[in-house]
């Protein structure tokens, strides 16, 4: 899962800004934003290739690792799976190679529609998966039939669960802040050795804005989902906030501290008085309960989460320091010469991703002990397989996994180690203009080659 969700995440946000770069050429005729598109290209080429092929590993657990939960819950998260193949991923796989190999072939607003399209089906793809993965979490619209199964009783309900709107908006954001966390490193990269280069500069500008303008909103719809979590899973919250105590009168904010399960307190814990009930409960005085009204084998585990949580809300608010920071130089007119700014958006490329999967972790070990929440324990959700064998297919898959990583990677970073420039050709570039077959020769030269 954490080798596979980076590259979802990095391939949505990139869709949106290949199709904002392409429609922005269309419309102004300016050259630098085809070359940054058609950089950008190959770059999304490898980033959608290795999120499908590993995603389609994860498909096949269903069946080999979880076969008691593929059962149990079958009628609700198969055709929810089903919907993201048939709608999502038919769409980006019927325009993807439009979108790659096209621009020369179709023209260029028959080209942007591809682009368009491939964009929309990496939204309605998160769409799909964000529906199922919610229900897992909040789970309504259901019934349970003679064989113990999760039959559909309102498909609105399935789809549209309680949770499902906060994570949505909350991912697609997260998407597009750590495409434009790369985006930005990427400009700041060549910015450092020549700040007047027009590629880098245009990239860098638009990365910028996005941090600045979606880093706040990101924030404010996370609260609203710790709300919503609040509400549909407490013990979830419990274990992020690190309260294993009921506090009656106004609970502590947290800040750091060493969580023990055992003895069920945070040890050495540096903390704000009342400042959690003000966030969770918007006053200072409000009561809240912790895992102590939890029966202790519903706990989850509290460690990991906790420190996820704060991960990820740590590197959230690094990001919108450098949004704040791009908007100062900004006004200041030194965005392309502030080398501190540069050194800064350099060294956050990477955040995006860790904030993602700081944030999976803390969603999905706070679920726990359950598969779906409060209904189906994570123990009864497994296959009846033994260790060894689980172990030895997993030590495989991290071989070859860190081996595709690595590769995919390195040549991630080769690409963008060199600059966007004029005359930028994207995937096609050097390719026959025939896929297939034998291409005609002209002239007496062909005839030769033919006869």
């Amino acid at each position: 899962m954490s080798f596979h969700i980076v590259f979802p995440a990095f391939s949505i946000g990139l869709a949106s800004y290949l199709a904002v770069l392409e429609a922005l050429w269309l419309w102004t005729g300016r050259e630098v934003f085809i070359n940054l598109f058609h950089y950008w290209l190959k770059i999304f080429a490898i980033a959608f290739g290795m999120g499908v092929v590993s995603g389609i590993v994860m498909s096949y657990q269903f069946g080999t690792n979880w076969s008691a939960f593929a059962d149990k819950t079958g009628p609700v998260i198969g055709p929810l799976m089903a919907y993201e193949v048939l709608t999502a991923f038919f769409l980006e796989a019927g325009f993807l190679g439009v979108m790659l190999f096209g621009l020369d072939r179709v023209g260029p607003r028959l080209h942007f529609l591809a682009t368009l399209m491939v964009a929309i089906g990496t939204l309605i793809s998160a769409f799909w998966i964000l529906s199922a993965n919610s229900w897992m979490q909040t789970p309504t619209g259901y019934a349970i039939n003679a064989d113990g199964q999760f039959v559909v009783a309102d498909w609105l309900k399935v789809i549209f669960n309680p949770s499902f709107p906060y994570r949505l908006v909350h991912m697609v954001l997260a998407a597009y802040l750590t495409t434009s966390l790369v985006v930005g490193a990427v400009g700041a990269y060549h910015l450092l050795r020549d700040p007047h280069l027009p590629g880098p500069r245009v990239m860098f500008s638009m990365a910028m804005w996005m941090a600045a303008l979606v880093a706040p909103i990101q924030i404010l719809a996370g609260d609203q989902h710790g709300l919503n979590t609040l509400e549909h899973q407490p013990a979830k919250v419990m274990a992020m906030e690190g309260h294993y105590q009921s506090h009656k009168d106004g609970a502590p904010l947290i800040l750091f501290g060493l969580p023990d399960q055992a003895t069920g307190r945070v040890d050495y814990a540096i903390q704000i008085p009342k400042l959690s009930s003000l966030i969770l409960k918007h006053s200072l005085d409000a009561p809240l309960a912790g895992l102590d009204t939890v029966p202790r084998e519903n706990w989850p585990p509290v460690p990991i989460t906790f420190w996820s949580f704060r991960i990820m809300i740590a590197l959230g608010f690094l990001i919108f320091g450098l949004g704040l920071f791009s908007l100062w130089t900004r006004w200041r007119g030194t965005l392309f010469d502030s080398r501190p700014l540069h050194i800064f958006a350099l060294t956050m490329g990477p955040a995006g991703f860790i904030a993602v999967l700081a944030g999976w972790i803390t969603t999905e070990t706070g679920r726990q002990p359950f598969t779906v929440y409060g209904l189906l324990r994570t123990a009864d959700a497994a296959s009846p397989l033994a260790a060894p064998a689980v172990g030895s297919s997993l030590l495989a898959f991290v071989i070859v996994y860190f081996i595709v990583f690595a590769a995919g990677a390195i040549y991630i970073l080769r690409l963008m180690a060199a600059s966007p420039h004029h005359g930028e050709q994207g995937p096609s570039g050097d390719m026959p203009s025939r896929a297939a077959g034998i291409t005609p020769a002209s002239g007496a030269a062909g005839q030769g080659a033919l006869s």
